[in-house]
C-alpha cells in the first residue's frame, strides 16, 4: 500500500492518491468506476497478478483512501492524476483498464499525453464517447436524467446510493445476480466517498465529450459492455466507442448489467487475461490452478 502526490489543491495542500501494487511483470493499471474505489477490482486484480502481471489499482481523488480536495473533479485533472502515477512508478508498456467513468480517464489521458507509455487499453462499461444528449450528440442521454441524479444526491445521497446499486447490478423482483452482502459492500464504499466528489464526478462523466480523444487512440483496444446495462446503456456508449476506434475489438456480454466486474467476473477475467497477456485465456487459467 502506498501513496503518490498528484499536485496540490486550490488551497495549496498536497493531493495524495492511494494505490496498491501487486505482482511482477508487465504493468496493468486498473481505473475504478463511480461511485466506488479500487477495491471493486478484487477479482480482476487477483487473477491478473496470479497470471504474472504487475497490477496497480488506485483510488480516484475524493474516493477510497485518497485525498478529498474541494475541487478538481474534472477529466483534465483525472488524466493528470493518472499521468502522475505512471511517471511516479516510471511505468512503460502499460495496459490501461477503465471501468465506467474510468474509461474517460483513458480517453483523456491518451488525447492529452499520448501513448508513449501505453501498450493497450480496455474500456469496460465505459462512459465514452459522450453521455449527454446535445444537438450534435442526439444519441446521448437527456439532460433531465442527470438532473434527477443530482437532485437525488442532494436530497438523500444514501437512499440514492442504495437504490442505484440495485440497477447497477441488475437486481429486480426476480433477478438477483448478486447477494445482499455485495449490495451492502457497494453501499459502504460509495457512502464513504466525499459528497462533493460524488456530485462533481457525476457532472464530469455526464458532460465530458471524449470523441476527439478517442480519435487519437492507435494502440490495441478492447471494448467490453453488457447489453443489459441500465446505468451506461450499450447503445449510447460501448457500441459507439467501438465504432469510433475502428481497430477496437468489441465484446458484448449478453444479459450483463453495468456491474459486470462482479456479475460476470469469470468471463471478464478471461477476456482481460487474454488481452493483457496476448495469450489464450484457458492456458493462463490452467497455470493458476
Amino acid at each position: 500500500m502506498a501513496y503518490f502526490k498528484a499536485g496540490n489543491d486550490a488551497a495549496g495542500n498536497p493531493v495524495n492518491i492511494f494505490y496498491e501494487d501487486w505482482g511482477q511483470g508487465n504493468p496493468v493499471v486498473l481505473i475504478h468506476g463511480w461511485p466506488l474505489d479500487h477495491t471493486m477490482w478484487e477479482h480482476q486484480a487477483i487473477a491478473l497478478a496470479k497470471a504474472g502481471l504487475r497490477v496497480i489499482a488506485y483510488d480516484r481523488r475524493g474516493f477510497g483512501r485518497s485525498s478529498r480536495p474541494w475541487t478538481g473533479y474534472d477529466y483534465d485533472t483525472f488524466a493528470a492524476d493518472l499521468n502522475a502515477l505512471l511517471e511516479e512508478l516510471n511505468l512503460h508498456q502499460v495496459t490501461l483498464v477503465g471501468f465506467s467513468m474510468g474509461g474517460g480517464e483513458i480517453a483523456r489521458y491518451l488525447g492529452t499525453y499520448g501513448d508513449a507509455r501505453i501498450a493497450r487499453v480496455a474500456f469496460v462499461g465505459a462512459v465514452t464517447p459522450f453521455m449527454l444528449q446535445t444537438e450534435n450528440n442526439p444519441e446521448g442521454v437527456p439532460q433531465s436524467v442527470f438532473e434527477q441524479i443530482g437532485d437525488a444526491l442532494q436530497q438523500d445521497r444514501f437512499d440514492f446510493l442504495q437504490n442505484f446499486a440495485k440497477s447497477f447490478y441488475g437486481v429486480g423482483m426476480i433477478s438477483h445476480p448478486v447477494s445482499q452482502a455485495v449490495l451492502d459492500w457497494n453501499f459502504t464504499v460509495a457512502s464513504l466517498a466525499a459528497p462533493n466528489a460524488i456530485r462533481g464526478c457525476a457532472v464530469a462523466f455526464a458532460s465530458t465529450d471524449f470523441r476527439d480523444d478517442l480519435a487519437t487512440i492507435k494502440v490495441p483496444t478492447l471494448v467490453i459492455h453488457g447489453d443489459a446495462d441500465a446505468t451506461v446503456p450499450f447503445e449510447v456508449s460501448g457500441e459507439r466507442t467501438a465504432k469510433l476506434i475502428p481497430h477496437a475489438e468489441l465484446k458484448v456480454y449478453k444479459g450483463a448489467p453495468h456491474g459486470l466486474f462482479f456479475t460476470n467476473k469469470d468471463e471478464l477475467n478471461r477476456d482481460l487475461l487474454a488481452f493483457t497477456s496476448q495469450q489464450e485465456p484457458v492456458a493462463l487459467l490452467q497455470q493458476n490452478e
